[in-house]
């Protein structure tokens, strides 16, 4: 399940003349848990869906495992790597709610036992076990995205993109797709999202890559791009740092990206005081 993926130089221009990535670089190594940020039009979707084949550069190249995608067929990067897109209507298009999961797995081979194992385990972990023989266009937008994610974690790709996938969420939904990129990353896969959320980019992600402009302007951890000198960088692509990490940098406080950190920060400079 270790798959590799290089980003080198890669550019890419619409038909309609919109450059959209101007010599992006970037190396994601096997396990990372990734969240990939920035405004609208600044590159983050155009980005990911070169990772499964979705859109080609239009210069530089993208390497999976080793490989110049471009010579994969899109058939072949699924198996590596699984994208759930950001409005899952242009994803579904079975109509029960378990053919739609079941599409994917079954493309890559998987039949009988093991076929229902996946779709099982699938809904299960998005909560809509219960809907196996529903239309999914019966379902509201929140669970019809559920259903989206589903679809790809059935496949069991060594690499999983989830473009915006807590949009619609409540709390609770937004709780559920955090568990399920943690249980990805206990189980060493790669987990890259897109997210406009940056509270729940700083709590699920390990690294942070900041776009402007179809670049990439910051990437660190969500400690050190959500901290008071990245500010005007994030500023420039319309981000604002997570509320923990002002109330830290008012603080003086470092690593406070997540209301977890800054509690840390807090509890160690009282124990330093009352050392």
């Amino acid at each position: 399940m270790s798959i590799r993926i290089a980003v080198e130089s890669v550019g890419f221009v619409y038909p309609d003349g919109t450059r959209a990535l101007e010599g992006v670089d970037l190396r994601i190594e096997p396990g990372e848990r990734i969240a990939i940020v920035g405004q609208n039009g600044s590159g983050k979707s155009t980005l990911v869906r070169q990772l499964n084949g979705l859109l080609r550069p239009t210069e530089g190249r993208v390497l999976v495992d080793g490989t110049d995608a471009a010579s994969l067929h899109v058939a072949q990067l699924a198996a590596k790597v699984g994208l759930a897109f950001q409005n899952p209507d242009r994803q579904i298009f079975a109509g029960r709610v378990r053919a739609e999961v079941a599409f994917g797995p079954r493309n890559l081979g998987r039949r009988g036992a093991e076929l229902d194992r996946a779709v099982d385990e699938a809904l299960d972990a998005v909560g809509l076990s219960d809907t196996g023989e529903v239309n999914p266009y019966d379902l509201g937008f929140s669970r019809r995205k559920l259903l989206a994610i589903a679809s790809v974690l059935a496949m069991e790709t060594p690499v999983v993109l989830l473009d915006e996938p807590t949009t619609g969420q409540d709390a609770r939904g937004a709780a559920r797709v955090r568990s399920i990129i943690e249980r990805l990353s206990t189980e060493g896969r790669t987990v890259i999202t897109v997210s406009h959320d940056m509270r729940f980019v700083a709590e699920t992600a390990r690294r942070v890559v900041v776009m402007r402009a179809g670049r990439i302007v910051l990437d660190g951890t969500p400690d050190d791009v959500f901290s008071e000198p990245n500010w005007p960088a994030l500023a420039s692509t319309y981000l604002e740092p997570t509320l923990a990490a002002r109330v830290g940098a008012r603080m003086g406080l470092a690593g406070t990206a997540t209301e977890a950190g800054l509690v840390r920060a807090l509890a160690a400079r009282e124990g330093a005081g009352d050392a």
